[in-house]
This record gives C-alpha cells, sequence and structure tokens, in this order.
C-alpha cells in the first residue's frame, strides 16, 4: 500500500487531482502533503479491494422454532387457496407503550405468516 504518511513532515497525507498533462488529459490521482511540497503520484488502476466480513444476525423472533411453543387461535388465512381456520400465534410490544401489542400469526394448514395490530 502507498504512503498514507507524508516522509518529510509525518503529516497525513490527503488525495488529489494532479493538474492535466498531455499523457493524462484528465490529470492523474496523487496523495499530497498540505504543509510541504511532497506529493506521490498514484498509478491508473490503483485500488484495493477489502472483502467484509457480513455480520451475524441473531434472528430475534427464534428462527424456526418460533412458533413451537406459540398458542393457536380460530382465524381466517389471509393467503389464496387455503381455507385454513387456525393460526399459531404471538404478541409483542414493538411500538410504544401507549400502542397495542402486534399479533403476529402462522396459518397451521399452509404456513403463511401475517401480522395484526
Amino acid at each position: 500500500m502507498p504512503l498514507t504518511f507524508c516522509p518529510n513532515c509525518s503529516n497525513v497525507l490527503t488525495i488529489s487531482r494532479a493538474d492535466p498533462s498531455p499523457k493524462y488529459p484528465l490529470g492523474v490521482n496523487r496523495f499530497e502533503c498540505r504543509t510541504c511540497p511532497y506529493q506521490y503520484i498514484l498509478k491508473s488502476g490503483w485500488s484495493e479491494k477489502t472483502p467484509m466480513k457480513q455480520k451475524e444476525v441473531e434472528d430475534v423472533f427464534g428462527g424456526k422454532e418460533e412458533f413451537a411453543n406459540a398458542d393457536s387461535m380460530g382465524t381466517q388465512c389471509p393467503a389464496e387457496n387455503c381455507n385454513g381456520d387456525r393460526a399459531y400465534f404471538f404478541q409483542l410490544q414493538i411500538r410504544s407503550a401507549d400502542e397495542p401489542m402486534t399479533t403476529f400469526l402462522k396459518c397451521t394448514t399452509c404456513g403463511a405468516r401475517w401480522r395484526e395490530n
């Protein structure tokens, strides 16, 4: 990796564009020091890829077992072509305390999921 600190005065180098030249009509990118005349020309195509690790997300609702211990109640499934009349449910307070709890439902017949306020 090229320098990120000036070898003369140890200040942080900033990226800027050099003046246009006959070889580079748009100019080239460079590292430059703001306190002394030091410059480091970046070659074209200079880049560095850093693979980012995805953060493992914890399933707050319990993953595949979220409805394992849930109660069931009689309700009509909203999915088309499903005549299910029972659904597992659980309730969570996802809004402020003066709002009603949100009910999460899963059809016992087709597995469709929906929520009600």
